[in-house]
């Protein structure tokens, strides 16, 4: 096997399960709650941000970023 041309594909395989995982970490840190009117109350419906999911998705991305210019510095190194 040509490792010139493996680990370019393997940083582009991480990158794209990282992409995968961060879009399950958004969706589990952004939670809503819909509330029933109730009296004087109307409904509504509450946001709420969980940190860590969203801070575990944006480093995914950011790893995900750095995944793909290390294989396309590979990849124009090589050439």
């Amino acid at each position: 096997m040509n490792r010139s041309l493996v680990v370019p594909a393997v940083d582009i395989t991480v990158a794209v399960i990282a992409i995968g995982l961060a879009a399950l970490c958004w969706a589990l840190g952004v939670q809503t709650t819909d509330l029933p009117a109730t009296g004087d109350y109307p409904a509504y419906t509450a946001t709420r941000y969980v940190a860590p999911w969203l801070f575990l998705a944006m480093l995914l991305v950011a790893g995900a970023g750095l995944a793909v210019v290390d294989a396309a510095a590979r990849l124009i190194r090589t050439r």
